[in-house]
């Protein structure tokens, strides 16, 4: 893929000053919002394979906003044994998903992502680990509450997920999400890669653009 992307513009140079405070608010207050209906009727219809993965002891991957699910895909490849979800709130880029063999253990759904996870955790199911590949950085300052670090649903994500791996191309997305783990009384490593072999179109594009991409895992 070509490089042609530009790198993140945003005014906002540091952490938010305001995480801590968010962050905690969400820790201690459940998240209210009645789930789509939508949602919750695409789920209903993969929710007995999910299950039947779990009871199995198979582990599961979650790819959060796969896009395509080309990296749903190459998330299968990379945890061989593994049952993958991947979701997506858009139809129309998951429609786009091209033909792969062993799609048996690839499962794509549409659904939003604040739905999606609270679905799953109230069926109690572990994600053995939960990929979030290059969400939308929302960077201008006043649209912290757009990251999912100091979303309402974050405390939501935790409890589903073993072991999570975020990437991205926003140094303070990066900072941040660790620093809202750390709150969290989670782990949390940064650093930055040089990916050698890509799991989703966007690291291929914004590696081949010269963009510096960060990673933050926890287990």
């Amino acid at each position: 893929m070509y490089g042609n992307s530009t790198e993140v513009e945003s005014s906002q140079t540091d952490i938010h000053p305001q995480l801590t405070r968010i962050v905690a608010k969400h820790l201690r207050t459940p998240y209210l919002r009645p789930i789509a209906a939508h949602t919750a009727s695409e789920y209903a219809r993969v929710r007995e394979r999910i299950i039947e993965a779990m009871h199995s002891g198979v582990p599961i991957v979650l790819d959060s906003c796969c896009g395509t699910g080309e990296s749903s895909y190459r998330l299968a490849e990379l945890h061989q044994g593994s049952f993958v979800i991947g979701f997506d709130r858009s139809l129309h880029r998951l429609s786009k998903t091209a033909h792969h063999s062993g799609g048996e253990t690839v499962l794509l759904l549409r659904g939003a992502a604040e739905d999606v996870w609270r679905l799953l955790a109230l069926d109690g199911i572990c994600i053995n680990t939960h990929y979030l590949l290059y969400p939308n950085p929302s960077p201008k300052p006043h649209h912290l509450l757009r990251r999912w670090h100091a979303h309402p649903v974050f405390p939501t994500l935790l409890r589903i997920s073993t072991r999570i791996e975020l990437r991205t191309n926003w140094r303070i997305y990066a900072e941040e999400f660790a620093a809202a783990l750390r709150i969290a009384n989670r782990t949390a490593y940064v650093h930055t890669y040089n990916p050698t072999s890509y799991l989703s179109p966007f690291e291929s594009k914004y590696h081949a653009s010269g963009h510096t991409l960060w990673r933050v895992v926890t287990e």
